[in-house]
């Protein structure tokens, strides 16, 4: 399905849900719809769907205007937050029931592999009523995954389930969408899940789309700087400076040595990812002193956050460490690890990274 929609808006009474806008997502292919809540991404879904009709603007589908035409008559699987069952059947009717429809043969097979796939396969005579929150999610996506609709519409769909579950679907659902010949959107908030899953990234914030495209891609450069706070976990931090002659300065002193495009002027903001930055000394190439705010372990990873003359800092140390609250430590980073956006927020220079041929 070649699914495109052009600049499609969302009003409800005076409030503007979605501004102007026009994606075309890739056919077969993942589209992660990224952005904090309220960014508009269940709105742009429910438009791709059919449970609504945009404003103004125009949808398409294999390049006929489907605007307006309700989601009874589009062939679309759609998992929500707020899943939907049928309470009446088992799980194994449940996720039978698209494949029965199309009168599918070995329906057994193909829902035990499903069910097995999603966790759900001791379930499979039990009522929804009698499984958890997430068991019931899991039988929701496992229907929709067995319809094997043209289009595929997942809003946060593994938003209910414990981290490790979550982690073990998302490399499954990641080989499923491949496997197939759908077009999936996949909304969520989490840049990680975005990274795992690959394919295309909408970026999305307050309404507007602010980037699309392979998600590595954008990943690495976001083109302002509303981009880079949505697709940066934990956020990229950002540090105040102007260019110079010999490069950027940073608020407190520090020179960041560096060759700027020609006829940039002003100020600037740097981003440095959590990632880049080393603490109590590193080979970087520049040097910052800082004092420990905070030190907090997530998992393998421990997170510092730092204050420094240039502003305040969380480095992402890989492994468990500890640290003084208040402790004076050195904060290095490399010039290559260095992100410039001008003083309209937009991006500038991006660290080099190797594309995929």
């Amino acid at each position: 399905m070649q699914l495109s929609l052009e600049r499609v808006t969302k009003k409800v009474g005076a409030q503007t849900w979605l501004y102007e806008q026009s994606i075309a997502p890739e056919s077969g292919a993942v589209t992660v719809l990224l952005g904090a809540t309220q960014a508009g991404k269940t709105s742009l879904m429910r438009l791709m769907a059919g449970l609504d009709a945009p404003t103004t603007g125009k949808v398409w589908v294999n390049k006929e205007d489907v605007t307006g035409v309700p989601v009874r008559q589009r062939n679309v699987a759609m998992v929500y937050q707020q899943f939907i069952n049928y309470p009446s059947l088992t799980v194994a009717e449940n996720i039978a029931s698209p494949l029965k429809l199309r009168g599918e043969a070995r329906v057994g097979e193909r829902v035990a592999e499903l069910a097995e796939k999603l966790h759900i396969g001791a379930f499979l005579e039990r009522y929804p009523a009698e499984l958890s929150g997430g068991q019931q999610q899991r039988v929701a996506l496992a229907r929709a995954l067995a319809k094997s609709a043209p289009l595929m519409l997942l809003d946060e769909p593994l938003v209910n389930l414990d981290y490790k579950l979550r982690e073990e679907l998302r490399e499954e659902l990641s080989l499923l969408f491949a496997s197939g010949d759908s077009t999936v959107i996949y909304a969520t908030t989490e840049p990680g899940e975005a990274l795992l899953l690959g394919g295309y990234t909408a970026v999305m914030d307050a309404g507007e789309l602010l980037q699309y495209g392979p998600t590595v891609e954008v990943f690495h450069e976001p083109k302002s700087l509303r981009v880079a706070r949505a697709f940066s976990d934990p956020p990229m931090n950002l540090l105040a400076g102007r260019s110079s002659a010999g490069g950027v300065q940073l608020d407190g002193g520090v020179l960041l040595p560096m060759a700027l495009p020609h006829g940039l002027e002003g100020a600037v903001t740097v981003g440095l990812r959590a990632s880049a930055l080393a603490v109590r000394g590193g080979d970087g190439h520049v040097s910052l002193p800082a004092r420990v705010e905070l030190a907090e372990i997530s998992g393998s990873d421990t997170y510092v956050h730092l204050q420094c003359a240039a502003g305040d800092l969380v480095a992402q140390l890989t492994g468990v460490h500890r640290f003084g609250l208040g402790e004076s430590v050195l904060l290095s980073f490399g010039l290559d690890s260095v992100y410039v956006f001008d003083g309209a927020g937009q991006l500038v220079l991006a660290p080099q990274w190797r594309k995929e041929s």
